[in-house]
């Protein structure tokens, strides 16, 4: 990255800056720094960000995240940023030479590797694990986090590869659930804590791809008027691989299957009581909370692309999108 041993000794805000997916990362990444740093994490969608008043905290840093480093929104907000008086800028980005790397005073590459298709995929991954090191290293330096803790994330880290190699061998059956599903219209997908962003990932794809209209929720917000979306075989999509989140959700898919939702659960291996609850079930193997994002990620991706697979759609060309979002 460039940084000091002790560059974010000082750091005392994060201001985050991100458009799309690279936002819901963003939105992750709030869990990570404010749960292992203790240091205030704010994130503003980069379009929304240039045209408040933001109001800048001393010794605060200023992240942004593109896969391209040339979204238009985000690098005007970066140019914002430095003169506002952010004591340092950091971006997240897959493109090394691209303008948010070249104006940021530090740079974490993602290293994702060229990313050919318009809807990301691999660059949220990465994104994420950028997010978390980023974590680890300010925890390192705040001395904010337990050693031995911080040991065990990088030894989970090292399995994430092996542990989503297994779950893509098992792909098929999500393409089962994908081919009873293709001809609906509308999805909802559900989420608490630090899964919510995935929720709002896994509907982004949806849309994206298939051009089914779906919507994800703060699961805790469905009686505040969503649930009045549902209707008879509907397909809500829950994500239930926290721990101490698990019963609330499963409360909340009741609650959607009572009213005739189709349920789909996502979960790790031992829960085995949500299929009480879930038509379909999809299990994740079981690893460290921080990283169930990166593995819960995956199946709902695959959804989306049996889905757009099934309803034979453009899956690398999604109609009205671009790769890089250069204009407002």
């Amino acid at each position: 990255i460039g940084l000091k041993d002790d560059s974010l000794v000082d750091i005392d805000n994060i201001q985050i800056v991100a458009c799309g997916t690279s936002f819901h990362a963003g939105l992750v990444g709030k869990y990570w720094f404010e749960e292992l740093t203790g240091v205030p994490c704010n994130i503003d969608i980069a379009s929304e960000y240039r045209y408040r008043h933001a109001v800048v905290r001393k010794n605060s840093l200023f992240i942004t995240i593109s896969q391209s480093g040339e979204t238009a929104d985000t690098l005007a907000s970066l140019r914002l940023a430095k003169e506002q008086g952010y004591k340092h800028t950091l971006c997240i980005c897959n493109v090394n030479g691209s303008s948010l790397v070249r104006e940021s005073d530090f740079t974490l590459l993602t290293r994702a590797g060229a990313e050919i298709g318009v809807a990301s995929t691999k660059a949220f991954t990465t994104q994420l694990l950028s997010l978390l090191m980023l974590t680890l290293l300010l925890a390192k330096q705040k001395q904010s986090l337990d050693e031995d803790k911080r040991a065990q994330i990088i030894t989970s880290l090292r399995q994430l590869p092996s542990l989503c190699e297994k779950f893509l061998a098992k792909d098929q059956e999500i393409l089962q659930l994908a081919s009873e599903f293709a001809d609906k219209h509308h999805c909802l997908f559900l989420g608490r804590g630090v899964m919510y962003p995935i929720a709002l990932e896994g509907a982004l794809k949806l849309k994206e791809i298939s051009y089914i209209h779906s919507e994800a929720f703060a699961a805790g917000e469905m009686k505040h008027g969503p649930i009045s979306l549902i209707e008879k075989n509907m397909l809500v999509v829950g994500v239930l691989t926290q721990p101490d989140l698990y019963e609330k959700m499963v409360s909340n898919l009741v609650e959607a299957k009572s009213r005739g939702a189709y349920i789909m659960g996502l979960t790790t291996y031992g829960n085995y009581s949500i299929e009480d609850t879930a038509n379909f079930t999809v299990y994740v193997p079981k690893t460290d909370p921080h990283f169930a994002t990166s593995l819960s990620v995956v199946p709902l991706q695959l959804l989306s692309y049996y889905i757009a697979l099934e309803r034979g759609c453009d899956i690398d060309k999604p109609r009205n999108l671009a790769k890089s979002v250069t204009v407002e």
